[in-house]
């Protein structure tokens, strides 16, 4: 009777450990610290709660107090430190310099698709929680910290493009417009699903642990040709290209891949690009769609995107 008794004792302090334990709150989020590697460029470090580690963010920003709107851009399927490939492999510093914005550019992610993840995965890094994170911790940091209006948009690029449909379709009021460039946006449709589990795996990841196998009503709600109805009354930006090699193609660093493996992705990205017009237009949703005549899976075409893109979402921010 006296070893049941102290037991049970042991357990009721185990379980009243543990209750104390989950009732803790969850640390917030908050900004580490932040770098200035120029006047109009910070390195700014961020402790997710969500992740429970720090992620590097490079903020693009005017000097100055004057308030401004943030720009959301996301990268692709092989970012990572110690900067993005925005930064890496176009213009976009220079392009921003005179333009009262915030330009937030996630550093890392790969293979992510910056979505909350159903399990840590290993290959990438642990615990990935990027929606959270993009959505709901970095946001304020971002608007308090460079004297923003809470007024967004959000774009990016092949993985990145897809990411930013699908973060707009699940939070309409966050964002008041989308560009996506050389994007599939799409994750029911068999060939699109395909891609999306084979870039994962391409980069180390285990796309299961993401949305689960393929038929786990995740996908499904997270996919933006599905909950598009969201996107009505944003700004939206779509542009692919053919997959057909340009001039502009043999500029591109990743050369030869740019022309190779690129040119496969940006045809897949063009057909998904279609459907998506098309799903918008039974919708009655405006957007501007722009198809290069060339173009394959590389960095010229999307400095061009990025800059062509811009007079659209700056109105957007405006408003």
């Amino acid at each position: 009777m006296r070893r049941l008794t102290t037991t049970v004792a042991s357990c009721a302090l185990l379980i009243s450990a543990i209750g104390q334990a989950t009732a803790q709150p969850v640390s917030p989020a908050e900004i580490i610290r932040i770098d200035e590697l120029t006047p109009t460029r910070s390195a700014v470090f961020v402790f997710s709660a969500a992740m429970q580690r720090v992620i590097e963010v490079h903020v693009l920003h005017p000097v100055g107090n004057e308030s401004r709107p943030a720009y959301y851009l996301l990268d692709g399927i092989d970012s990572g430190p110690p900067e993005t490939n925005w930064t890496r492999h176009t213009d976009i510093v220079a392009f921003f310099a005179d333009k009262n914005v915030n330009v937030v550019l996630p550093v890392g992610g790969e293979g992510s698709y910056y979505t909350d993840w159903q399990r840590p995965d290993p290959g990438l890094g642990g615990m990935l929680r990027w929606e959270s994170f993009l959505t709901e911790e970095l946001p304020p940091l971002i608007d308090a910290t460079f004297h923003g209006t809470g007024r967004n948009v959000i774009g990016g690029l092949s993985m990145g493009a897809a990411s930013a449909a699908i973060l707009a379709t699940r939070h309409p009021t966050l964002y008041r417009g989308l560009a996506t460039f050389s994007g599939c946006i799409n994750t029911v449709a068999p060939d699109a699903r395909l891609a999306i589990r084979h870039s994962i795996s391409w980069v180390g990841g285990n796309p299961d642990n993401m949305w689960g196998p393929d038929g786990d009503p995740a996908w499904l709600h997270h996919d933006p040709m599905t909950n598009a109805e969201a996107l009505r009354g944003m700004a939206i930006y779509v542009s692919v290209g053919t997959g057909t090699p340009g001039p502009e193609s043999l500029g591109d660093p990743q050369m030869p891949a740019a022309v190779t493996f690129g040119a496969l992705l940006e045809h897949l990205a063009h057909v998904c690009t279609v459907e998506f017009e098309h799903r918008l237009g039974r919708l009655g949703l405006p957007a501007t769609f722009v198809y290069r005549e060339r173009g394959t899976h590389s960095w010229p075409y999307w400095q061009h995107d990025l800059h062509q893109s811009w007079p659209m979402l700056a109105a957007a921010l405006a408003e």
